[in-house]
């Protein structure tokens, strides 16, 4: 039997109103799911700011990172959990991805704590409050640009091997200009890749994924962007960066 006008008009009112509800829910979850992510990426920028501060405060320390081998332990420990820490966090357990970032995020603060000896603390805060403002802006244009970044984030990945090459040879040849290039250009790819990471993290929870997994998924994701915007600063205070003058 055929259905009256008005019937037909209430279905397709009721459909409507389903889809709008299913439209706000995903909304109002990918918001909590993306608000997680940058909260745990914001800790963890603290983390490291409040362990680099510390340590350049202490002498002692400082001498056993800047005068000795020790320092080349903390980069191998932050390369090697840039490469294995991924892995971690999405087979293991929440706890073990949680572990793994902060240990990450402190052993950033160590390592980066002489350029908070070095430098003044104005053009610390200055190299800090260009790199949350280039972090924002390209974490916002990943978020919402409808063009899909994964051939230019591929690229930009393998840019960052190249980067890391050149930098190991620079160790060797010890070139200023080369250096002053890099703290221009590795900038540049950094914010690039938070824009491809920022789509990327968003396009997880279109994965329906529940739990323990979308709850590793997000500090993946924040592990993820925390390495940007690190990366990003440290090489902004290279460029902006005053040293003390005593």
């Amino acid at each position: 039997m055929a259905l009256r006008p008005d019937r037909r008009f209430e279905l397709r009112t009721d459909t409507m109103t389903r889809g709008q509800a299913e439209a706000a829910m995903i909304d109002v979850g990918l918001r909590e799911y993306m608000l997680r992510v940058y909260n745990y990426m914001a800790l963890g920028v603290a983390l490291t700011g409040v362990i680099a501060m510390l340590v350049a405060a202490n002498p002692a320390i400082m001498q056993m990172i800047v005068g000795s081998a020790f320092k080349w332990v903390l980069f191998a420990g932050v390369l090697g959990m840039g490469f294995f820490a991924p892995r971690i966090m999405m087979s293991k357990s929440v706890g073990a991805a949680q572990a793994c970032f902060w240990v990450y995020a402190a052993m950033w603060g160590a390592l980066i704590a002489p350029y908070f000896y070095i430098y003044t603390q104005a053009s610390i805060a200055r190299a800090f409050f260009v790199t949350a403002a280039a972090f924002a802006g390209t974490s916002l244009f990943g978020y919402t640009t409808k063009r899909d970044l994964s051939a230019v984030g591929r690229f930009l990945v393998m840019a960052t091997f190249g980067i890391l090459i050149a930098l190991l040879v620079n160790m060797f040849v010890q070139s200023s200009g080369f250096h002053l290039l890099m703290s221009i250009v590795v900038p540049v790819i950094f914010a690039g890749l938070t824009a491809y990471e920022t789509q990327q993290i968003k396009n997880w929870y279109y994965e329906s994924d529940a739990g323990d997994v979308a709850h590793r998924k997000a500090i993946f994701g924040a592990f993820m962007l925390y390495g940007s915007f690190v990366t990003m600063f440290i090489w902004i205070l290279n460029l902006l960066g005053v040293a003390r003058s005593e």
